[in-house]
């Protein structure tokens, strides 16, 4: 079994998980709404899709 010769400071295990942080996702603006949305998703505030109405919006419905 591998075993490590010496122990690692505290200071290059944390080197080592330097990248291990939480990124902000990426949005873009809804071509329709111009409401900021993730990409590959359907709009939530109009509902559209590459252009098409998908689902119904509570705005709408009432």
């Amino acid at each position: 079994m591998a075993v490590p010769k010496k122990k690692k400071s505290k200071s290059r295990r944390d080197m080592g998980r330097a990248h291990y942080h939480v990124k902000m996702p990426h949005s873009t603006l809804c071509p329709e709404c111009h409401e900021p949305v993730l990409p590959h998703r359907i709009c939530l505030q109009c509902g559209s899709y590459r252009g098409k109405k998908i689902i119904k919006t509570a705005d709408e419905e009432s």
